[in-house]
Order: C-alpha cells, then structure tokens, then sequence
C-alpha cells in the first residue's frame, strides 16, 4: 500500500513543484479554502492555542491572526514540494542570509554548531545554507511513515550536503561525526512538545509553564559545539531572510538550561512580532496543567 501510494501521490507532487512561483501560489491559495473553509483543519486547535498565548488580543485580532497563519501554512506546504525540483540558483534568490560570515568564521575556528531553530516562517529551505559552508549538515527530524516519502525526502536534503537523522539516532551519529574529527552543522527545531514524564526542563512559554526540549543544549555541551539560533523573517510571499545569533560559543560556561531559556526567548520575540507564522497546529501548551510539585 505504502508503494501503491507514493506511485500514485509522486507524479502529482512533481507536477506541482515545477510550476512557476505564480501559479504555485494560486494552488496555494486553492488549498487554503479547502483546508480553512471546507475542512477546517485543526482550527479548534488554532484558536485555544491563540487564545492562550496572548488572551489580551480581542477575538477579530485573534481572527485574523488565525486566517493569515492558514495562508502560511498552505504556503510552506507548496513551498515544501517546491523543493523537489527547484534550482539552487532560485533558491538562493527566495531564501537569503544577512550574516552567514558568522558560520563561516565559527568553521574557520573549527567549531562544530548546534544550530536551534523554531517551527517559525520557513525552515524547509534552510538546506540552502550548506552551498555556503563546508561543514557536514545533519538535521533532527521526524520520519515519515511511509518508507517510499521518507526517502524522497532524504534524497531531497542530501543534495545539499544536508543528512536526516532520527531523535534516536542524533546522539550516536554526531558523536561518531565528532569522533572523526568532522566539523559539524547540526540543525535542531526544539520549539515543540516533548512528553511531560520525560522533561528536565519546564519554562514560561508565551507566559505558560511548559515542559521544553533539552537535547540541542545538552548535546552541545557534550561535545563543545557553539549554540547558534536563526531566525527567520518573512520580507514577502516566497522570500524570506535570515539571521544567524549566537546564544552560547562555550556551552559549557553556562547554567544547565539557561542556553534553552535564552533559545525560548529569542523564539517567542519572533512569534509576538509576526504570530501568523508560527505553526499553530501544534498541541504546544498541552501539558500546561501537569506541572510537577519540583517545576512549579
């Protein structure tokens, strides 16, 4: 079945991602009805977690907020199947850096980099930036169900010097990768929710108590890799910029935990300046009732 599907899904998705940008957003925009006014995808989900991230915004600003993060949304979904096919050249024109000196200096110094992100603007053209350094590109990611999909999208990231790498697999392959005496560029998106029962970590996330992913923190001070954020910003449709800030050049100077603190506040100053693009179907404050005696 999981063959059956990709034969019959792949052909369209190549379809779509060699369209040209402007018919590429017209579907975009096709999508958006279908997922925001017909299905209504997760928009129950939406609303609570807008509602609770800023419950000082009155209920037509949370609204519009909610209708512009579905434009997004259907956006980087198009955009995402773009990827199959689009050029380097043209990438390089829709996603662009103001500092990637920073990187390029810290590779020069031989410093391997935990580059944190959030799930905020774009992050599936990020790959981009392996045209730039040299240093080998592993990402943390979640792997597909289907087998067949899981590849592609593998194949699509490894054309950039970019490898994919499982939760499980992170802490192996790097410290093999370190062990080798590579220099390394490990890309973590650690803005999301990990489960409550396994947290070391809980912090006021937009204001509410939350458990919060550790590994990119502690990984980097297990191997002395230099902890840099990007942040995205949207400049207009399809164009994004970049800019690279360093939270922690000796990780292991700092507190345990204050390196995540200072990610989550860079994330949430981001999110409070343009909330459409963040991904708001994601159950983020689920756990916020279920805070042990020891984090409260």
């Amino acid at each position: 079945m999981q063959f059956l599907a990709y034969i019959l899904i792949y052909p369209i998705l190549w379809v779509i991602s060699i369209l040209p940008f402007r018919l590429l957003y017209a579907v975009s925009d096709g999508l958006f009805v279908l997922l925001y006014y017909l299905i209504g995808y997760r928009k129950k989900v939406v609303k609570a977690n807008l509602k609770l991230a800023f419950p000082n915004k009155t209920d037509k600003e949370l609204n519009q907020i909610r209708k512009k993060f579905y434009h997004h949304l259907c956006d980087m979904i198009l955009e995402s199947i773009k990827s199959m096919t689009i050029s380097e050249a043209e990438m390089k024109k829709h996603f662009t850096f103001t500092n990637v000196a920073l990187l390029q200096d810290l590779e020069k110094q031989k410093r391997s980099v935990a580059l944190v992100c959030a799930h905020y603007g774009s992050w599936e053209w990020i790959f981009i930036l392996q045209t730039y350094v040299n240093m080998t590109g592993y990402a943390i990611y979640k792997q597909l169900a289907n087998t067949y999909f899981d590849k592609l999208v593998k194949r699509i990231r490894a054309k950039y010097n970019s490898h994919l790498i499982t939760t499980k697999e992170a802490i192996l392959t790097i410290s093999a990768a370190h062990e080798r005496g590579e220099i390394t560029l490990c890309g973590f998106a650690s803005d999301q929710s990990p489960k409550a029962e396994k947290a070391h970590h809980w912090k006021d996330f937009m204001g509410i108590k939350v458990p919060v992913h550790t590994g990119a923190e502690m990984l980097a001070k297990k191997l002395d890799m230099t902890v840099v954020f990007f942040g995205v910003k949207r400049i207009k449709r399809g164009y994004y910029e970049t800019t690279f800030t360093t939270i922690a050049h000796n990780p292991n100077a700092f507190p345990n935990y204050s390196i995540t603190d200072k990610f989550l506040e860079l994330v949430e100053a981001q999110i409070n300046e343009a909330p459409e693009y963040y991904l708001w179907t994601h159950k983020r404050w689920k756990h916020r009732n279920k805070v042990p005696a020891q984090f409260q």
